[in-house]
């Protein structure tokens, strides 16, 4: 009794329309309906799955998307680096 009644307190005290909150009523990833009685697989604290194998996929979706972002910023960061380089060269060639 006391899960069920924690059940409906969960789905009754969600935020509703709150923007960049997912809602509790279905899958994050493959957008399943959620249904009360299921199981229901968080991830980052307020993401809903219907599944493991959903919640899965989004980490390892989430992993590949940091090792992107984290090459971006490495690129970045070297190409300004060779531009700065580079423009200090000019600077003194040009003072000479």
């Amino acid at each position: 009794m006391a899960a069920s009644v924690a059940c409906s307190f969960f789905f009754d005290a969600e935020p509703a329309g709150e923007h960049g909150v997912p809602a509790l009523d279905a899958c994050a990833l493959c957008a399943k309906p959620l249904s009360r009685d299921s199981d229901i697989f968080m991830y980052r604290g307020d993401t809903p799955f219907c599944s493991e194998d959903c919640r899965d996929e989004q980490m390892r979706l989430d992993a590949v998307y940091a090792r992107q972002a984290a090459r971006r910023m490495q690129r970045y960061s070297s190409g300004a680096l060779a531009r700065r380089g580079h423009q200090e060269a000019r600077k003194v060639s040009v003072a000479s």
